[in-house]
């Protein structure tokens, strides 16, 4: 398996589906922690925490990532963040968690569909990365 930084620069922004748009239809089997109508959360199949779930939108609409945010987003941008909230608590993560969002081949992006990682569970070190 590649690493991150591999698939992170070998991903390419498409209209395509994306793993997750699978793992929405489950098409692709995941463990889903927390979902809604508006998102769906799941572990990660490649923790890098003892907790490590993936928070994701439902529906893309032109959200691949970070940087690609319009003002229409903003209601479920804060969404997401308020479900990583929602799920550490669910998760027993009282004594503290990391957020983090990866934007772009540089910030480690590999798949995109914009996603929260929700990591926690162990002493998280600054700086990160």
């Amino acid at each position: 398996m590649a690493s991150e930084k591999e698939a992170a620069l070998a991903a390419v922004p498409n209209d395509n589906p994306t793993i997750f748009d699978k793992i929405i239809k489950k098409e692709i089997p995941s463990t889903v922690v927390f979902e809604d109508e508006k998102v769906l959360a799941f572990r990660d199949i490649n923790p890098q925490a003892p907790t490590h779930i993936v928070i994701i939108p439902k529906v893309k609409d032109g959200l691949t990532g970070l940087s690609k945010a319009e003002e229409r987003h903003v209601e479920i941008l804060g969404y997401l963040l308020y479900v990583a909230k929602v799920v550490a608590k669910q998760e027993g993560l009282e004594d503290g968690y990391r957020i983090v969002i990866n934007d772009g081949p540089s910030g480690c992006q590999s798949v995109y569909h914009i996603h929260v990682h929700l990591l926690g569970g162990r002493q998280m070190n600054w700086p990160p990365g």
